[in-house]
């Protein structure tokens, strides 16, 4: 194993999904409040699943998003 390589691979994997989980939250909002089902000022519970396959890993990871 190459630690470097391996180091960039975890890096380019886990910007890929910030920039496109930031996306999809950021629509799902924008929708919810256009269709009146958020007013803005809500702090949403949210959980993230990491699973790798060939590893046996399955991490939950919760958070909260505050729109306000």
């Amino acid at each position: 194993m190459n630690p470097e390589t391996f180091n960039m691979s975890i890096r380019k994997f886990l910007k890929s999904v910030g920039v496109q989980s930031q996306r999809e939250i950021e629509h799902a909002v924008e929708k919810a409040l256009a269709d009146g089902r958020l007013k803005g000022s809500e702090t949403l519970p949210a959980k993230m699943t990491l699973t790798i396959e060939g590893l046996a890993i399955s991490v939950a990871i919760d958070g909260r998003i505050a729109l306000e």
